[in-house]
């Protein structure tokens, strides 16, 4: 797989949150790629059918985390799917979120290198893989041992950083919230009750004050600036110029989180004022 075969953007939900109905009118819609978030399991379920409901997308995990899922299993899942979709799966891993996984014997960067060990044994080649990464170490391993970098809840000035660190080689896919609507205070509502959510995750929360935040930016529910930089919203015209500015701070694509109710709706009238061909 190839940075091209991605496309400039793609659409991230809960790895339950695509059929394969909704997968195919994506691709139609111009998407390039489906992101599964919320830690799929090992098993890496749904990956096929949305594959087999599609031509040419591509399917990601964002991402599997290393803690729940065990390695050795997950490249059984990779392999199995790579032979049937040669191609069209990008294995994104993490460590997810201190708070709620780990282990106090184990540092999550020496983990996350144990795994990556696992599945280079295993067969798991580095261009057929990702990772989960804010900070220069992570970035800096994402770029030596995988075909890049998945950074998630994160500003366009965090990708330019982030392809600074990685050079120009590696793949770079920036992680976009957005609420198509252009009433900003109800937009903000929508946007804060998912931002906030991280604002108790030291992993976000440190980066985002490596990157200028204030300590009142990223208290909850989080400010204004916080919420409108990390959860674009307003007309389409508008969140498109959100999701473009990804791309000229050096992503290579765009995997577009909707928070609005519909968001197949929402994409669906997105969709016509993107730069696909960008």
């Amino acid at each position: 797989m190839t940075k091209d075969d991605l496309g400039k953007f793609g659409v991230w939900r809960g790895y339950r949150g695509f059929t394969p109905e909704a997968a195919r009118e994506l691709e139609e819609l111009g998407f390039g790629a489906l992101w599964l978030g919320g830690s799929p399991p090992a098993e890496l379920p749904v990956v096929e059918s949305l594959l087999e409901a599609t031509e040419s997308l591509t399917v990601g995990t964002s991402i599997v985390n290393i803690w729940t899922a065990k390695a050795e299993a997950v490249a059984e899942s990779y392999h199995r799917i790579e032979q049937r979709f040669p191609g069209r799966f990008l294995l994104g891993i993490g460590v997810g979120h201190p708070e709620a996984n780990g282990s106090d014997a184990v540092k999550p960067y020496d983990a996350l290198v144990a795994y990556l060990d696992e599945l280079d044994a295993a067969g798991v080649p580095k261009e057929g893989r990702a990772l989960a990464a804010l900070g220069p170490r992570v970035l800096k391993l994402a770029r030596d041992r995988t075909a890049g970098a998945l950074p998630y809840l994160a500003p366009p000035e965090h990708t330019r950083i982030a392809r600074e660190t990685l050079g120009a080689d590696s793949l770079l896919v920036a992680e976009q919230k957005v609420v198509l609507d252009d009433d900003p205070e109800r937009a903000r509502a929508v946007a804060r009750g998912m931002v906030s959510m991280y604002l108790g995750l030291v992993n976000y929360v440190g980066n985002l004050r490596r990157l200028g935040f204030s300590e009142e930016d990223v208290t909850k529910p989080g400010s204004d600036r916080l919420v409108d930089v990390l959860a674009v919203h307003g007309t389409p015209s508008e969140v498109s110029a959100g999701l473009v500015a990804h791309l000229d701070a050096g992503a290579d694509h765009v995997a577009i989180q909707v928070l609005n109710e519909d968001y197949l709706e929402a994409l669906r009238v997105l969709a016509p004022v993107l730069p696909f061909a960008r």
